[in-house]
């Protein structure tokens, strides 16, 4: 059997696999996330290692655990944890929705500057990546700075507790912001500009490689084997793009979660330009991201807080037939990160008249979207890479209306896809790949991911999104601060 681990922000989920990558099982364990002051996020890393314990010994109430293989991990990106000399955690981890270190990302932006930033790392500075948050912790907590003896990721506290082994991959240090994503390797400039030095780092492994294998007190402890071997995982971007086979040149997924992102793999590494994100893949190769702020979020503050309706799948249902006629919806409510990274954005309305009923603001809402979506998948397009389809994931891929509004918006066909698993079975694919299951990941995906419903686009809707993206572009320079 075969074990993915997915620690998110809010749960941590176990997901069992048996040899021909089934799922079987799957436990969820809950922990809470601390906001000690306005824009700050913290968790204790303690409670996601008593997560995965206590998930564990449920998992073997009802399966013999000794005889998983291999674990694998799926993590939530851009955490600071950092250990002393006593391996004890120093405060609460920092995380990715942290917004405490807009100085520093100012800092680094302009004072160090982008295009060094882009030359040493791949990427510009965003608040959640992990080296604002390190300067940060220098200059307020100078005391918690000089004990660290270890730096790591959420997903590696959890590989080194199980394995003793200091470890982590080139996907989830794509966004610390220290790492040399072209190249695989940390970055000398960042690490002098932080002052931290590279025995206090891991070391650096692909996503599918064996780090080690299960301590002999974490065996006792669990039930599972010493023989057990845990895999180094990857950043949850990454890990859940594997589980919708978005791997190679011109794979292209889009999350349609409260946040949206549209994810395309590459076979070489593309230079972002600043506002997108250049990572490395947990497939060995590399990717291009873009992240827009406020996707399924932007539809349930108009359904919930507006119209405050609980009914959702009626008014998503009314927008089939009904005719925006001119509306356009800005969906920037939380500022936005990709492509335009400009977190004093705000969200807009225009052209609404009298005749508008609630079927069109719904519509426009869910356009407004799909346009900002097609914005990122824009951006990459710049880069060179092409897509033909779009895996389709997350709490809108239940929407086939919102499926057929963005297929028609992107100009190409969109695809729901038969697992629900996410981050955890690609983890688990990770896991069989480094036990040798498969040959490769790619052989992988072609087994075990299947698609559920295309979505083709209509040629002359796309037309007509086309032309209504350029004034969807023209109205935010109109109204932004930065234009």
């Amino acid at each position: 059997m075969y074990l993915g681990v997915d620690l998110g922000t809010s749960s941590l989920k176990i997901v069992l696999a048996d040899a021909k990558g089934g799922i079987i099982d799957s436990v969820r364990r809950e922990y809470p996330v601390s906001y000690p002051k306005a824009g700050w996020s913290e968790q204790n890393p303690d409670d996601w290692f008593d997560a995965l314990l206590s998930a564990l010994k449920e998992l073997k109430t009802r399966h013999d655990i000794g005889k998983i293989r291999a674990v694998s991990f799926c993590g939530q990106m851009h955490g600071l944890v950092i250990l002393d000399k006593d391996d004890k955690v120093i405060r609460p981890a920092i995380l990715w929705n942290d917004s405490r270190t807009i100085n520093e990302c100012k800092y680094l932006n302009d004072t160090i500057g982008k295009d060094k930033l882009i030359e040493w790392t791949g990427n510009i500075a965003f608040t959640g990546f992990t080296a604002p948050k390190i300067m940060w912790l220098k200059k307020h907590e100078p005391q918690n700075f000089s004990r660290i003896s270890k730096i790591m990721l959420p997903k590696d506290y959890l590989v080194y507790k199980m394995s003793d082994v200091c470890a982590s991959d080139v996907s989830d240090n794509s966004g610390t912001l220290y790492f040399d994503v072209k190249n695989k390797k940390w970055s000398k400039p960042m690490l002098e500009i932080m002052e931290v030095r590279e025995d206090q780092l891991p070391k650096i492994f692909e996503s599918y490689e064996i780090v080690g294998t299960v301590t002999p007190a974490i065996a006792k402890a669990t039930g599972l084997s010493t023989t057990t071997n845990v895999v180094a995982g990857g950043g949850d971007q990454a890990v859940g793009a594997i589980s919708t086979g978005t791997i190679g040149e011109g794979a292209l997924s889009i999350s349609l979660g409260t946040s949206g992102v549209v994810f395309a793999g590459s076979d070489k590494y593309k230079k972002s330009g600043g506002g997108l994100h250049s990572f490395c893949h947990s497939d060995g190769k590399y990717h291009i991201m873009g992240c827009m702020l406020s996707c399924a979020g932007s539809i349930d503050f108009w359904l919930n807080t507006v119209l405050k309706t609980t009914d959702f799948s009626s008014d998503i249902a009314s927008i089939a037939d009904a005719n925006a006629d001119g509306l356009i919806f800005l969906p920037y409510l939380a500022g936005e990160r990709s492509p335009i990274n400009d977190p004093d954005a705000s969200g807009s309305l225009i052209g609404l008249k009298l005749h508008h009923t609630r079927a069109d603001i719904v519509r426009a809402v869910v356009e407004g979207v799909c346009l900002g979506l097609k914005d990122c998948y824009e951006s990459i397009k710049a880069t060179g890479i092409y897509a033909k389809f779009a895996g389709v994931t997350g709490g809108g891929a239940k929407s086939s209306e919102w499926c057929q509004i963005l297929a028609d918006c992107l100009g190409i066909e969109v695809c729901t896809l038969s697992t629900s698993e996410g981050g955890g079975l690609g983890a688990v694919i990770l896991a069989m790949i480094a036990d040798g299951v498969y040959k490769n990941i790619s052989s992988a995906c072609s087994s075990l991911i299947k698609q559920k419903e295309v979505f083709k686009p209509d040629k002359a809707r796309t037309c007509a999104y086309d032309s209504k993206f350029r004034i969807y572009k023209e109205l935010y320079k109109s109204i932004s601060k930065n234009y």
